[in-house]
């Protein structure tokens, strides 16, 4: 059933999205990129891949509240190596490898599980901080006013979710049924000792620099004013957290095309923006690949 349910709502996203294409395929054909349109996309790759590598930085952020020493320039490079696996049917082989690397790295599987399952709780939580910060802006909401609570609401959930006080005496259990009858280390040595407010920070920098990629991409369409920043500030972070969250969108996609296109043709020209967050896919994959490509030229650069 939820293999099905997966399904479904990839269909039915990529069906919404191609749909939207058809529709629009005309204009979508006509748009032309300049030189400078050019550029910018350039720029857009270029922050969208330091978003990927500051993201890696967190994840050591995120072991070392667990107090584990870990090495940040071989867990960059793991997490960079890592993340086009996102892509793959499932959405959890890039979880997967970093949970390998970093027990086989000595840390306790129980402490590697947690601090690759915090990570997206974190940028889930971030993203719905710029979500509510933005969110008059998004046209969605001018409907009703509950949407508004219920994403209050979520975000309240998520901030308890990532204290210490629910996450410890989780980690505690886990870490007591994984070792039964063993001798373990003392359970403060894998325990969190404060709010991961760093972390958190972190993930608020990621999600500006993921964006600012995102607004770039727009602008090198469409000309831009101050005002409409915030619009695709909002917009952008609503997409990606639904496309983090939902099952069945590997790498979120097809559900961040459909939420973002949703909010945003009504505001924008359509087939100006419609091209413009199919872009947008193209630049984050280019930016994954460059990352995942220049981690391992520099991993084997450095062991040769």
């Amino acid at each position: 059933m939820k293999k099905f349910l997966r399904w479904f709502i990839l269909g039915g996203t990529l069906f919404f999205v191609a749909k939207t294409f058809r529709n629009n395929w005309l204009e979508v054909s006509a748009i032309r990129i300049d030189a400078v349109g050019w550029a910018i996309l350039i720029v857009a790759t270029s922050v969208t891949l330091l978003a990927h590598i500051w993201a890696g930085l967190i994840w050591t952020w995120i072991l070392h509240e667990f107090n584990q020493s870990v090495s940040s320039v071989k867990f960059i490079q793991v997490y960079l190596k890592t993340n086009l696996s996102k892509y793959l049917p499932g959405n959890v082989w890039h979880y997967y490898g970093r949970i390998v690397v970093a027990k086989n790295a000595n840390i306790s599987p129980v402490i590697a599980t947690f601090s690759v399952l915090l990570e997206p709780l974190l940028m889930a939580t971030a993203a719905l901080i710029v979500v509510v910060l933005f969110g008059s802006q998004l046209a969605i909401q001018d409907s009703s006013v509950w949407i508004q609570i219920f994403q209050l609401i979520g975000l309240l959930i998520l901030l308890t979710a990532v204290h210490p006080w629910v996450l410890n005496p989780i980690i505690v259990f886990l870490y007591k049924l994984k070792n039964k009858g063993l001798q373990n280390e003392p359970i403060n040595n894998f325990s969190l000792e404060r709010y991961p407010f760093l972390p958190l920070l972190g993930e608020l920098i990621f999600l500006g620099l993921r964006g600012t990629g995102f607004v770039l991409t727009v602008f090198a369409l469409i000309p831009l004013n101050f005002q409409q920043i915030p619009l695709l500030f909002g917009a952008f972070s609503l997409a990606w957290v639904l496309g983090l969250v939902i099952p069945g969108a590997p790498g979120g996609l097809g559900v961040f095309e459909a939420t973002a296109i949703a909010i945003l043709q009504h505001r924008f020209p359509a087939n100006l923006i419609i091209s413009a967050i199919a872009l947008y896919r193209i630049v984050s994959i280019l930016a994954e690949t460059c990352g995942a490509g220049l981690a391992s030229l520099h991993q084997s650069l450095r062991s040769s």
